[in-house]
């Protein structure tokens, strides 16, 4: 009797949905257990620390202490990692620096060890490092963008550009749209001059989307560049358009390598109206605008935005040169980007 290969047998009815769901919930059980397996790890690493902060600052053990005890876990665990002298410092200061147990428990046993020592190393301030963490657990970021946020200083830009939402949106839709602006942008990953034009800044950001999407924040998807805008016969292009998936609306990105002039902000009011009228769906909220500049005066962004009936944003960007070679080899090459960008689904509607 001929035995036909497995993968040719014909499964019973319901069998692909059965094989799909027990796929996920393997999957699902594989991830548990990971965080699981972090969680306690990071929380014996606290415990730990605790323990010889304890005995050093209260029992008067010398610092040579860690030393002894680093010799001994290895002879007693000659398999396990992380018990070299430095890494019970690191514990030590882990312990120092989250000295709540319970927040340790609930918020921070989340985040992998590495992401514990970066916030600890590129951190000095306990609020700094809570905004961090919670952000990192939020957004799922890698130890790397972690790192790459608090270098760009990303706390003290969040939420810093000169906006009229207060005024234009009901508080809680404002309040989450002003943190979701910054000031200023950076756009380091730019391969241009300080003195590159508007279109040169576009085509830019939209070969670099990656990168980009990242300086934007959680929730920004690309609807595409120089989006054709008919109206009365007459043909418009906005520079960037973007749908944000938090806010539930549209935003109209403009750019301008100079200097902000009031009346940037008509024109881009009028993309503004555009859109809603021709894009924005009736469960969408209005569409916000970003203007983005090379450089602007506070006090005349916030008199211009003060009578306008759109809510807008006016905020800098820097081109602050090139990256430092070691980043530099590390990202996608122009063409991978281009070709994830033109891969991408559009939410053009």
């Amino acid at each position: 009797m001929t035995q036909h290969p497995i993968a040719l047998i014909t499964p019973p009815e319901g069998y692909a949905d059965w094989l799909d769901e027990l796929k996920h919930r393997i999957n699902s059980a594989q991830q548990r257990a990971a965080l699981a397996v972090n969680r306690e790890l990071v929380l014996l690493y606290w415990e730990m620390g605790r323990d010889i902060l304890v005995r050093q600052s209260g029992q008067g053990w010398g610092s040579k202490v860690i030393d002894r005890l680093a010799h001994d876990l290895r002879l007693a665990f000659p398999h396990a990692k992380g018990f070299s002298p430095r890494n019970l410092k690191y514990m030590r200061a882990f312990a120092d620096a989250w000295p709540d147990p319970a927040f340790v428990q609930q918020v921070v046993a989340q985040l992998p060890w590495g992401h514990q020592l970066t916030l600890l190393e590129k951190l000095s301030t306990a609020p700094q490092r809570i905004w961090y963490a919670n952000q990192a657990i939020q957004h799922n970021w890698s130890r790397s963008v972690l790192a790459l946020n608090i270098e760009g200083k990303l706390l003290e830009r969040t939420g810093n550009a000169i906006t009229n939402f207060e005024l234009r949106l009901p508080k809680a839709h404002s309040d989450l749209a002003r943190e979701t602006l910054k000031d200023p942008y950076r756009f380091d990953f730019l391969a241009v001059g300080r003195e590159a034009s508007e279109r040169e800044l576009e085509d830019g950001l939209v070969r670099h989307a990656t990168d980009f999407l990242l300086e934007l924040g959680a929730g920004f998807a690309f609807v595409g560049r120089q989006v054709l805008i008919e109206v009365a016969g007459e043909e418009f292009f906005i520079d960037l358009l973007f749908y944000h998936l938090h806010l539930r609306c549209y935003v109209v990105v403009e750019l301008k390598a100079g200097k902000f002039k009031p009346e940037h902000l008509g024109q881009l009011g009028f993309y503004l109206t555009a859109v809603n009228q021709q894009k924005k769906r009736a469960d969408d909220n209005p569409t916000l605008g970003l203007l983005l500049c090379k450089e602007r005066n506070k006090v005349v962004a916030e008199y211009a935005l003060s009578e306008n009936v759109q809510p807008m944003g006016v905020a800098e960007y820097k081109v602050l040169g090139p990256l430092p070679e070691p980043l530099q080899t590390s990202l996608p090459s122009i063409e991978q980007l281009e070709k994830e960008l033109a891969d991408a689904p559009t939410l053009a509607g």
